[in-house]
């Protein structure tokens, strides 16, 4: 038997836009969720999926697929810091200039779609509370 060829990244959103556009919320979920298996990163495949575990009123999975998120791309961002000591001295002394940073070079702010998230999930744990 021959090795069923993995389609790609593009050709798979399509299909699940299409999914979910005719009320295929499965479908679509299913579809989505094979964009993650092969690009962990794909901002627009959280966020669909986000919305279709909104839509269902899925609350727990929503609240999954975030964090899912939020974790995949955190550690994206920490893999990005420590290269080199020159480039991280240079960056954190320009951190610093622009405001980026506090005095002992935390950040103060959260890159984006993290903070659109994080927000999300506020808002998700609030309305838990109240019920």
């Amino acid at each position: 038997m021959a090795k069923q060829e993995a389609k790609p990244v593009k050709n798979i959103i399509t299909e699940g836009k299409a999914a979910e556009n005719s009320g295929q919320l499965e479908t679509a979920e299913e579809l989505y969720e094979q964009v993650l298996q092969q690009d962990a990163l794909n901002e627009y495949a959280y966020n669909r999926l986000m919305i279709i575990y909104r839509k269902k009123k899925d609350v727990s999975k929503e609240l999954q697929i975030i964090n899912t998120a939020i974790k995949a791309y955190r550690e994206f961002y920490a893999s990005k810091k420590h290269i080199t000591k020159n480039i991280t001295a240079i960056s954190n002394k320009l951190n610093k200039s622009f405001g980026f940073t506090d005095k002992k070079g935390n950040m103060l702010y959260t890159p984006e779609p993290i903070a659109t998230w994080l927000k999300r999930k506020e808002l998700i744990e609030r309305k838990k509370k109240k019920k």
